[in-house]
């Protein structure tokens, strides 16, 4: 990497740990990087502020109901429109739903990180998909894919087939997205709705790797409908994921002219065209089809203050619901810093069998479940009602500690919680990262049953 690399590196640093930020979940923003872009009493005037073109980007039906509508009206220096026609390309690793290269498996599985990618691997050449459910075309249904990456974007991405929840395990990102700019670090989630452009571009170095930068971390892309925060019921008004820290980006454009590669992920394949022009042109914008960042370490932990767990899903962050109340297409779980004051209570997860399918990832830390085998950048799954819980070490410990308040704050954990079976890749089944023994945590669970009489 050459010294004009590394500055330009450092420039990105600097602005993204300088960025302003409008707050809020779900909120009708409105923002303007040029005083007067935004058009006063209309949405679409006969001419449009400053010689911008307006154009309305639709992320639900039109006529779906106020409270789960989500779109945004854009005020660009070129329509969307002005493109030329899109050709096929390579997939790489990427796959979409209906995952069909292998049969579903009910077997607990376990992945050691992904291997260090090559040289010049970008985020969307260093996503490598893992499985998922449902059908992209019916947009029903989620994956999970997992990232790794040396380079910076120098092209243009947008995902026609769902949201993306990107969740960093090492390395920071700027976000370059036609809303502006957004800064996420591990520890923190970033949100890029449904047809969103947007380019990433990396912030750090690893030391094994020399001045090389590098990042890592996992994604959930959700075909259904759009993420929003869960329903409170007898909680109340306030707890888990507060809707004022999902922070959305003020606007910001890029006035580019000349050669711009734009790849479209569609129906489960990448196009790519070449513009005349940088998509990042929009001046002013008002919404709430926006993408947002949120630091999972805010997240407001519910438990209980007597014995007994609460179910994991008092710690979803953010649900994507389904045609059946309260079952969720895929749910986003944290497992952040929290205190333990259980009376007479196992306090690690416990032993359950799942209706839902489970992929848990690890951000960084250990997670208090299991001993070891699970390190930041890997992942389990346990498809449903696959029998699973703490390992025999951790079953051993926890049964035998004494009971006093215990803060957890050693480990940042997350689950990919979904209503259908993950079906893996032929890439994932196949994988040299795939651990061979994971039943093994499990052995040794010995018969304590003594039978009063």
């Amino acid at each position: 990497m050459n010294g004009d690399a590394a500055l330009a590196r450092g420039d990105a640093r600097k602005t993204a740990e300088g960025l302003a930020h409008l707050s809020g979940f779900g909120n009708e923003h409105a923002s303007e990087a040029v005083p007067g872009a935004l058009p006063v009493g209309r949405n679409a005037p006969q001419r449009a502020p400053l010689g911008l073109y307006a154009e309305q980007l639709s992320g639900t039906a039109f006529t779906e109901p106020r409270a789960h509508n989500r779109r945004s009206w854009l005020y660009r220096i070129r329509p969307s429109a002005a493109h030329p026609a899109f050709t096929h390309t390579h997939n790489g690793h990427l796959r979409t739903a209906p995952f069909t290269e292998s049969v579903p498996d009910p077997n607990r599985l376990r992945w050691n990180p992904l291997p260090e990618p090559v040289e010049g691997t970008d985020f969307l050449a260093g996503l490598w998909t893992l499985g998922g459910n449902g059908d992209v075309t019916q947009r029903t249904g989620m994956a999970v894919h997992l990232y790794h990456a040396t380079d910076s974007m120098d092209r243009v991405f947008s995902n026609a087939d769902g949201e993306l929840l990107i969740v960093p395990e090492r390395g920071g990102l700027l976000l370059r997205t036609e809303f502006g700019l957004l800064h996420v670090e591990p520890g923190h989630v970033a949100l890029i709705p449904r047809g969103v452009r947007f380019r990433v571009e990396l912030l750090d170095t690893a030391p094994n790797r020399g001045q090389s930068p590098t990042a890592r971390g996992y994604v959930c892309e959700n075909y259904g409908a759009p993420f929003q925060l869960p329903d409170l019921g007898p909680i109340g008004a306030n707890g888990l994921a507060n809707a004022r820290d999902f922070l959305a980006p003020v606007a910001a454009y890029e006035d580019v002219e000349g050669p711009v590669e734009v790849v479209n992920k569609f129906c489960g394949n990448l196009w790519t065209a070449t513009y005349d022009h940088s998509p990042l042109d929009v001046v002013a914008w008002h919404g709430n089809h926006v993408p947002y960042v949120y630091d999972l370490r805010r997240f407001n932990v519910i438990g209980s203050i007597s014995y007994d767990h609460p179910d994991p899903s008092i710690f979803t962050v953010l649900t994507s619901p389904s045609d059946t109340p309260g079952l969720a297409g895929v749910d986003f779980v944290v497992f952040a810093p929290r205190w333990l004051v259980g009376e007479d209570t196992f306090r690690p997860p416990y032993f359950h069998r799942n209706v839902m399918s489970e992929y848990m990832g690890l951000i960084e830390g250990a997670y208090d479940a299991k001993a070891e085998g699970f390190v930041p950048g890997g992942g389990s799954l346990h498809n449903m009602m696959s029998a699973h819980g703490p390992d025999r070490e951790t079953f051993d410990r926890a049964s035998a500690a004494e009971l006093k308040p215990q803060k957890v704050d050693d480990g940042l954990a997350f689950m990919f919680e979904t209503r259908w079976p993950v079906t893996l890749t032929a890439q994932a089944a196949r994988a040299d990262h795939l651990q061979s023994h994971y039943d093994d945590v499990w052995r040794g669970l010995e018969r304590h049953f003594r039978p009063l009489h």
